[in-house]
Parts: C-alpha cells; sequence; structure tokens
C-alpha cells in the first residue's frame, strides 16, 4: 500500500506511510518548529523568554520531519509576498531534507483577522457575539481562510470558546460572551467558513480556562463537572458536531488539580468517545512543559511529555519540548507505549493526506494576495455596524448639534478598536517604526468625515491607564462650549500587562481604567448632554454615570472600520442592531455575575446587601425604531420527553425607520433536580423589518433543550413543565407561555439535538 496513492482514503494512506516510519520519524511528527522566533524584538507568547531559550536550529529541528511550523508571518513583520516565500522555502527544506519528505501544517493566528502584517483587523469576538449573526460570522472567517490559504498556511489557532465567568479576566474581549448556546452558534459559524476555506480551525482553550479563581489569567480552575458540563463544555461540543472542527487545543489551567493538558477525561473520554471528535488536539504554546515547571506533576520534559500523550494530546506547539529525545528513550524502555506514538502520529498524518501534503508532487502553493483588500473591509464595516450597543438613549441619538466636544483618551486612538490579537497590537509595539501597517481612522477622524458641517473640538483629558488629571480642565472646558460632548473611553488591548485588555491583563475591579471614571464624573458636571461611548475588552461598571448620562454606547473593539461603524451609529446614518453578549455591571466592586444564574444568584431580599443586579441585562440593545412582540403560540400543550414542537411569536417595526432586531427565545426549568437557571437562552434570529413590517418568528424546540445535568452527573431530560419566554432580551421577555414534558425521563444519546433551528415568516401588513 503506497501512501502516496490518491485513490486511498487519508485513513489509509496514514496508515502506511505509519508503517514506514522509524520511532523517531514517527515522533517528529509531534512536534513543531519555531523559526524566527528570535527575531521578533519581543514576546508573543506567554514565557516565550524562557522557553525559546534553548530552541535548536531548524535544520536540527526538522531532521526527522516536523508536525508543524509555528507563526511564520505572525512573530516578526514580514509582508505577504516575504512570508509566503518563507513558507515556500522552509516546506522545501522538509521535504527534500528528508527521508520521508512530509511537508509541515503551518499555523497562525486568526483571532481577529489573520494576524500578519497588513492584514485586515476585524473586530474582536465578543463583537461578533454582539452582533447575533452566525451567518456573517462565516462570511468574516472564510475571507480570513482564503487569505491565509493564498500564503501557504493550513490552520488557525481559532476561535476561542471559553464562556466568560467573571468580567475581570483579560481575555473576555477574546470570548464570545457568557452564554454557552450563543458562544456555540457563533463558534459554529466561525468554524465552518474557515474549514470551508481549507484552513483547520483550532477550538481553545479545553477547556475551563475562563473560569479561573478570581479571574487570573492561568490561575487554578475550581468548578464542579455540573458546570463543566452545561455551561464550559457545550459549545465545544457544538463546534465539534455543527461545526465540523477538526483540532482542539488544551488549556494551559488546572481543574481541580489536574491540568488540562493531561486530563484524559477531557481529552479522550468526552472529546473522542462522547463526541466523536476524531481529529487532532494541539496542545497551547508549552502548555505541556507547564507541566513540569508550572503544575509540578511531572519531573522531566520527558515525563511532561508522557502524561500528555497517554492523556490524549497529539502534537505539542508552539516547538518540540517535550516531545522529544527524553519521550523517545521512555518509549525505547518500555516506560511509554509505542501505540500511544502510533495513535497520536496517525491523527496528524491522516489530517496531512486530507490537506493534500501526503500527494505526489505536492509542492507548496502561495499566490498573491491583497490581505487588506475591499471586500475584507465591507465585511469588517458590516461586522462593526451590527456590533455596536446603543444601552440607552434620551433623544440626543442621532447627533444633530453644530458644535460637538469630541473628548476622552480612546476619541483619537486607533489602537483601541483593535484586540489583543491583532497584528498592530500583538507584534508591532516591539516594531514602533512601522507605524500600524494599515488604515485604521480613529473615531474622531470619522466623525469629522460624517459631519463635515459640524464644528468638532478634541481634548483627550486624560490617558487610558495612568492616573494623569492634567488634560481633565481642557477636556471639560470643551464640554461646556459645546452643544453636546461624545466622551470616548475604554480600553487600549495588550499582552501580559502591556494593556488593560487582553492575555494577562486583568482587572482587579470593573471600574474604568485610569482615572476615567473620575473624567466622566466632572463632564458630567457640566450642563452639556455627555454621549458616554465605551470601546472596550470587558464590560465595565456604569451605574455611577448612567443616570446623568444622556446616552450610552458599547463598542467591543470594533476593529479597523470601528471609526466609520461608530460614527454612522452617533450620525444616525446606521440604525443600531446590537446586542449585549455579557451584561454591563452597576457596580465596578459587586460580586462577578453571569445572567445564567439560580435563584439565588439574583437579587434576594434580606439575604445580602449586595444587590448583584446589572445596569442592563444580557442580550439588551435598543434601537432609532422601535419593535413590538406579541402572539406568542405553542404548536403543543405537552410533549413526551423526546419529543419537539415549535415557538412562534410575532415582532412588528413600530417605529419609522427600518431596522434589524434580535428575537430571543428562552426557557426556564421551575421544578428540576438541582438549580437550574431563571432564564438561559435557547434560540435566536436576526430578523430585518422595514417600517410598519411584522414578520413570525418560528422556533423548533426540541425536548432535547431542555436536559441538563442531574444529580447523579448524567445528563437528563425530565417531566415536567418548562416555561418559555420571548423577547429583546433576557430582562425584557414581554411574551411567555408554557408546556409539559410528559413520559419518563430520559437519558439523551450523545447525538442529542444541540440547536434550536428558527425560520422567519414575513406577514402582511
Amino acid at each position: 500500500m503506497n501512501w502516496r496513492d490518491t485513490a486511498l482514503t487519508p485513513g489509509q494512506r496514514a496508515e502506511a506511510l505509519l508503517a514506514e516510519m522509524t520511532l523517531e520519524e514517527k515522533i517528529a511528527q509531534l512536534g513543531s518548529a519555531w523559526p524566527g522566533h528570535d527575531q521578533g524584538g519581543g514576546d508573543v507568547a506567554p514565557m516565550q523568554d524562557v522557553f525559546a531559550r534553548g530552541n535548536v536550529p531548524f535544520e536540527q529541528a526538522r531532521a526527522n520531519g516536523i508536525g508543524h511550523i509555528t507563526r511564520v508571518f505572525g512573530t516578526a513583520p514580514v509582508t505577504a509576498s516575504e512570508g509566503a516565500a518563507r513558507v515556500v522555502a522552509l516546506q522545501t527544506e522538509v521535504v527534500e531534507e528528508t527521508r520521508l519528505g512530509v511537508p509541515a501544517i503551518v499555523h497562525e493566528e486568526c483571532l481577529t483577522g489573520f494576524t500578519t502584517l497588513g492584514a485586515t483587523v476585524y473586530p474582536t469576538s465578543l463583537a461578533w457575539a454582539a452582533t447575533f449573526d452566525p451567518g456573517l460570522v462565516e462570511r468574516m472567517s472564510g475571507a480570513i481562510g482564503e487569505d491565509m490559504r493564498a500564503c501557504g498556511v493550513h490552520q488557525g489557532l481559532s476561535p476561542v470558546l471559553d464562556v466568560v465567568r467573571d468580567y475581570r479576566w483579560g481575555r473576555v474581549e477574546e470570548t464570545m460572551g457568557e452564554d454557552p448556546y450563543l458562544v456555540g452558534m457563533t463558534a459554529s459559524g466561525y468554524v465552518r467558513g474557515l474549514q470551508n476555506a481549507g484552513i483547520i480551525a483550532t477550538l481553545k482553550h479545553f477547556a475551563g480556562y475562563s473560569a479561573s479563581r478570581a479571574a487570573r489569567n492561568h490561575a487554578p480552575v475550581s468548578i464542579g463537572w455540573r458546570e463543566l458540563r452545561d455551561v464550559i463544555l457545550l459549545p465545544f461540543e457544538m463546534a465539534v458536531r455543527e461545526g465540523g472542527a477538526r483540532s482542539v487545543m488544551a488549556a494551559y489551567v488546572d481543574l481541580d488539580g489536574l491540568p488540562a493538558s493531561a486530563h484524559e477525561p477531557l481529552l479522550t473520554e468526552i472529546l473522542r468517545d462522547e463526541w466523536g471528535f476524531e481529529g487532532v488536539v494541539v496542545s497551547d504554546y508549552w502548555s505541556i512543559a507547564f507541566l513540569k515547571t508550572m503544575h509540578g506533576i511531572a519531573d522531566s520534559t520527558g515525563q511532561a511529555g508522557a502524561r500528555a500523550l497517554s492523556a490524549g494530546l497529539d502534537v505539542e506547539l508552539p516547538d518540540t519540548l517535550c516531545y522529544g529525545k527524553e519521550l523517545i528513550e521512555l518509549v525505547r524502555s518500555g516506560e511509554v507505549a509505542e501505540s500511544l506514538v502510533d495513535r497520536a502520529a496517525l491523527r496528524l498524518l491522516t489530517q496531512k493526506a486530507e490537506l493534500g501534503l501526503l500527494d505526489p508532487g505536492w509542492t507548496a502553493e502561495v499566490s498573491e494576495v491583497d490581505l487588506d483588500s475591499a471586500r475584507n473591509r465591507a465585511i469588517a464595516r458590516e461586522m462593526a455596524e451590527k456590533s455596536v450597543v446603543l444601552l440607552a438613549n434620551d433623544g440626543v441619538l442621532p447627533l444633530d448639534a453644530r458644535k460637538i466636544a469630541v473628548v476622552g483618551p480612546c476619541a483619537d486612538d486607533p489602537l483601541a478598536f483593535l484586540g489583543c490579537y491583532s497584528y498592530p497590537n500583538h507584534v508591532l509595539p516591539h516594531h514602533p517604526g512601522l507605524g500600524m501597517g494599515l488604515e485604521v481612522p480613529s473615531l474622531l477622524e470619522s466623525l469629522r468625515a460624517e459631519l463635515p458641517d459640524a464644528e468638532i473640538t478634541s481634548h483627550a483629558g486624560c490617558p487610558i491607564r495612568d492616573e494623569d488629571r492634567s488634560g481633565f480642565a481642557d477636556a471639560v472646558a470643551a464640554a461646556r462650549d459645546a452643544d453636546v460632548c461624545v466622551a470616548v473611553v475604554g480600553d487600549r488591548a495588550g499582552m501580559f500587562g502591556q494593556g488593560t485588555s487582553g492575555e494577562g491583563c486583568d482587572a482587579a475591579d470593573l471600574s474604568l481604567p485610569g482615572v476615567q471614571d473620575e473624567l466622566l464624573t466632572e463632564l458630567l458636571a457640566t450642563s452639556t448632554p455627555v454621549v458616554i461611548v465605551v470601546v472596550s475588552g470587558r464590560p465595565y461598571a456604569l451605574g455611577a454615570h448612567a443616570g446623568q448620562a444622556a446616552a450610552l454606547v458599547q463598542a467591543f473593539m470594533p476593529g479597523e472600520e470601528g471609526g466609520p461603524a461608530l460614527a454612522g451609529i452617533l450620525s444616525g446614518r446606521v440604525v443600531p442592531s446590537g446586542k449585549l453578549p455579557v451584561q454591563i455591571p452597576r457596580l465596578a466592586g459587586g460580586s462577578p455575575h453571569t445572567y445564567l444564574h439560580p435563584p439565588l444568584g439574583g437579587n434576594s431580599e434580606g439575604i445580602s446587601n449586595l444587590d448583584p443586579t446589572p445596569l442592563f441585562p444580557f442580550g439588551h440593545g435598543i434601537s432609532y425604531t422601535r419593535y413590538e412582540y406579541s402572539n406568542l403560540e405553542l404548536s403543543a400543550a405537552e410533549i413526551p420527553t423526546d419529543g419537539e414542537l415549535s415557538v412562534s411569536v410575532e415582532v412588528a417595526n413600530v417605529g419609522e425607520r427600518a431596522g434589524e432586531e434580535v428575537v430571543q427565545l428562552y426557557l426556564r426549568d421551575p421544578w428540576a433536580q438541582v438549580a437550574r437557571p431563571v432564564r438561559q437562552l435557547t434560540g435566536f434570529a436576526r430578523v430585518g423589518l422595514a417600517a410598519g413590517e411584522r414578520a413570525k418568528v418560528t422556533f423548533t424546540l426540541h425536548a432535547d433543550r431542555t436536559g441538563y445535568t442531574g444529580a447523579d452527573l448524567r445528563r437528563i431530560v425530565e417531566p415536567g413543565t418548562i416555561e418559555v419566554f420571548a423577547g429583546p432580551s433576557a430582562g425584557d421577555t414581554p411574551c411567555s407561555a408554557s408546556f409539559e414534558l410528559t413520559g419518563p425521563a430520559r437519558t439523551p444519546a450523545h447525538d442529542r439535538v444541540l440547536t434550536t433551528p428558527v425560520t422567519v415568516t414575513p406577514l402582511t401588513k
């Protein structure tokens, strides 16, 4: 059987190739190499300065072949053509200078777009979720994938499926919010788009990373199996089964003492045995080495590799430390079974066959590509416009003023629009002479272009995070002299403490960074109406300002087109339609809180003096038009515990402008074996309506969608009453009904229904 025979299946070809490999060649496929890691001028991964110090030259690293090549484009600045040429050269070396000539998989980051110089920077993942539009996310990731494929890349290290549990965590901007169903639907869209373009999507971080103690990066995770199953794992299951994801990345954290990178129940029993995942599990960067250096469950790199390999972790990234010489010695001594090596290598080789890397005559194919094309920017603009959330408005918006003061530290800072893993914030801070690499207008620039007849003045007022109040007086004076003040506050993304949001940039509380809250207080004390625009990677507590502000606008790092998108919202050219994928807290020091809470997690009078009720609830977002909900109907009053029914509701645009409304369906199980959430999103639809139009939105709800992890830690669908609610947010559900689940309790199979299909039917006026 010839492994280059394209008439065979990818699995058969991988088996044939594996049979020809020596032990050294097989283990080499489980490793990676990071050529040029020392040319970036600064760290782009955690503890890079420690672990990358001992990297061997590439010609030595690939001597027996190699599994992955790491971040040719995303480490140090290169143009698309320079990076593509480097990929071709490295692959040629691997093919021509190794015995079997098996090419490597080339991977890159792609969280806000292809993370390379000059590539389109799309909004952050939290902004994707605010659109409640998985189809748009799929179009975006398809464009990202096409650009990466043209440059010779095969795998993208996205999307992030961590469900937000504490807003103080630095990586909230990288998530898709606090509801597992919204995360799963959005992520599945991203996966489909990327993989349809020929790029392997990588689900991360598996699992529990966002539930770390005190929201501290890499901190231990104390989590029960019920929360893990029902909240944390659901999006991953959806992205595997509904999205078809072909790679999963193990997380850094430990769960109740067992690190995820050595967690056989997660990596094998759940992921593969239950969900049927057949792809490749990769490590987060150096997470296998962390088993020795940070978790202390292995006394050598070889033992760390053995623990990870046994648990089901297939490939070590970003370079080879633990799947190398020491692991080979453990296999030769019989301490580690060679069958474990074969298992992982077969998975990786099958993936290479699927990518065409084992085809006869394979060469690294690259092509010229415009990484910031008009198509890309149009998608980025649409994503930004649909992600902006109008929280409150007393009528001051849309803007109709001659004199406008645009103040605040984010007003004229285009970097505030870009996430932590965008190239300008991720790599270019180490190369200040290169600028941003692409055009990103600030909100100030965009408003001046949007409102050419207005007189616009601007003062920063204060820095984003430094405690410098010297600019307060100028900003306040500008506000007093204006008809309206637009105060633009929020975050600057960075890495490992270099920003106020992003990886390793965790927050002590939910106050705006630095002295921005003080600046808002002084601006609001003027007689001028103040529109507060928050451009941030996490929700901040706005309770102290909400009652005085004329309007509140939230943008979750809306990308390179964020300035024009926000300007269009403020001017009224664009009708806002974004919805909150997280809540907006009232108090900065209040207990971390998610809308997915049982009754005791809410405001229980007489139990505590602290009220966790948010300022704005999950799903909230208003518009420049108005919508009314009515006529919620169920197709049946009762269904069996393995049945389904239809839930329909009518929504009408009763305002004067066309718009898009996100219709949301929630469930509640009032009597269950364990405490259940008071509201839980089970379906949604973005509906476009002209003024005066009405539509019927119908959800097909299967009984499996009411299931949960029961008292015995097995999933259960049990008989009883289920309440349904429909409306514009979790806190505003004007339509409700209930039905009965009948018959015996059941444990749904692993092919249980995960989604709630929805159809939208226009109604005559």
